[in-house]
């Protein structure tokens, strides 16, 4: 071998060494932590976990109409991203979105504007849970560990609220608008210390400067991809299936060195890929575009932005006498309200039904530069669309447009409502993250525990190797310091 190529065989070895030193335990948490993420998931606040804490809207009690909420909040109407109707504890109040700017909270009562909660009233909202027991104010607070996300901002500051439930659930009610946030039980905040707070380093300092944390962990796992390909390549250099060493052996290595090479050949492949894929959940370089449609497809989707009509509450309260939650809703120029009902069940009122030729109207002027689009009717989960861990809405309807982005959109065919958007990136990303990260297949999600078991297996491979590692690089370090 040239002096070019031992001096290059030396880097390769002292890089893997001292990377792996640096990253050998970050690798063995993320893999333990990836198998309590199977299980425990970081806590949200489904829809359907909100709407059965809130109260059956009192009919009788509206008085302010639509169109006078938005006046009362000095709104436009195309200004307005979303328009509900539900209760703040015992009062009927209007809740606005903006596309730009604060969230507003009307009283439907007297249209009065409400901009604080004290604690009495989170209590008062915390009480129609129907997990509610001897509650308790646990104070307010800016941020913490499992209200770190951003999407909180437009809510802070928060009232916690223990429930005095067996499971020790919490809810963080906002001290702006009065809204449930979030929850919280016991279960989940002790079990994500171990899974998803280690596995993302979702630790609150850090994790509420959104740009810093991000940078931190693509470049953690950009070093650790650097770590962990360098490995595999010094492990593939050192294996001898031919001109075996001494006593027949493959390796050269005995004791931790030796667990650490062959795990590393017999699973090095995985704990690559499934460092790479995360290095990829981060969206480096913004690669892959978001999955929300943006103002101006949507605008164009709703329709002319006339007035809203009054409210027919008798027709309201007749199609769901219990609905837990109303929202104004507008497609092709057709102003419907769109109920959620105590049961789950999700309907419009009270127009003329849904047109599905309206509808494809409508869903053509998302993207009115391309050709008309095809309108698919899925009935079953597919690649694309399915569900783990969380529901996913079926049927759907799927609309795929032709545009150089080869766009997809999904509609609620009952509701009307866009459920998302994506297009070849947001695909690509399925394959490069979802699939070798999650293994999310239909074939092994339809079988478990075979799913279970194929993840157990590789996460155990990988920890072998980062293990090993940590030992190997621990005794290095103690010699060096002596």
């Amino acid at each position: 071998m040239s002096a070019l190529g031992k001096r290059l065989r030396r880097w390769l070895y002292l890089t893997h060494r001292w990377l792996g030193i640096l990253t050998g335990l970050l690798f063995a948490t993320w893999f333990v932590s990836g198998v309590v993420m199977m299980y425990v998931g970081f806590p949200r606040l489904t829809d359907a976990e909100r709407r059965a804490a809130l109260p059956p809207i009192a009919w009788d009690r509206v008085a302010v109409e639509p169109e006078a909420a938005l006046a009362r909040a000095g709104l436009p109407r195309d200004a307005v991203r979303r328009l509900d109707l539900a209760m703040l504890a015992d009062e009927p109040v209007w809740r606005l979105t903006p596309w730009d700017g604060p969230r507003r909270t009307l009283s439907a009562v007297d249209g009065r504007p409400i901009d604080g909660i004290p604690a009495e009233r989170a209590l008062a909202v915390a009480r129609h849970h129907p997990a509610a027991g001897a509650i308790a104010d646990l104070g307010l607070v800016e941020r913490d560990q499992w209200s770190v996300h951003q999407r909180f901002d437009p809510l802070r500051p928060l009232h916690r609220v223990a429930l005095g439930d067996a499971a020790g659930t919490q809810l963080y009610v906002s001290g702006l608008t009065g809204e449930i946030a979030l929850d919280t039980t016991r279960h989940e905040r002790v079990w994500n210390w171990f899974g998803a707070v280690p596995h993302w380093i979702y630790f609150t300092p850090l994790r509420a400067q959104l740009d810093l944390w991000r940078d931190t962990v693509l470049w953690l796992s950009g070093i650790g991809i650097v770590g962990a390909v360098t490995g595999l390549v010094v492990g593939v250099m050192r294996v001898r299936l031919r001109r075996r060493y001494a006593r027949g052996q493959i390796t050269p290595y005995q004791g931790w060195m030796a667990w650490h090479h062959l795990g590393g050949l017999v699973a090095g492949t995985t704990l690559v890929t499934f460092v790479v894929s995360g290095w990829i959940s981060m969206n480096p370089n913004r690669w892959f575009s978001p999955r929300e449609p943006d103002r101006a497809s949507l605008a164009r989707y709703a329709g002319p932005a006339e007035p809203w009509p009054d409210l027919d509450r008798a027709a309201l309260a007749a199609a769901c006498p219990d609905a837990r939650e109303a929202r104004l809703s507008r497609l092709d120029g057709q102003a419907r309200v769109i109920l959620a009902c105590a049961d789950g069940r999700t309907l419009t009122c009270c127009g003329a039904a849904l047109d599905p030729g309206r509808l494809a109207a409508a869903a053509a002027r998302l993207l009115p530069d391309a050709a008309p689009p095809t309108i698919e009717h899925l009935v079953a989960e597919d690649l694309y669309w399915y569900g783990h861990h969380h529901d996913r809405l079926l049927p759907v309807l799927r609309v795929r447009f032709a545009d150089p982005s080869a766009t997809w959109f999904h509609i609620d065919p009952a509701t009307g409502e866009i459920l998302n958007r994506t297009d070849r990136s947001n695909r690509l990303y399925r394959w490069l993250f979802n699939a070798p990260h999650s293994f999310d297949f239909g074939l092994l999600l339809r079988h478990r525990p075979a799913w279970d078991l194929l993840l157990i297996t590789l996460s155990l491979g990988g920890l072998l190797i980062s293990a090993s590692g940590v030992v190997i690089g621990w005794r290095r370090l103690g010699l060096r310091m002596r």
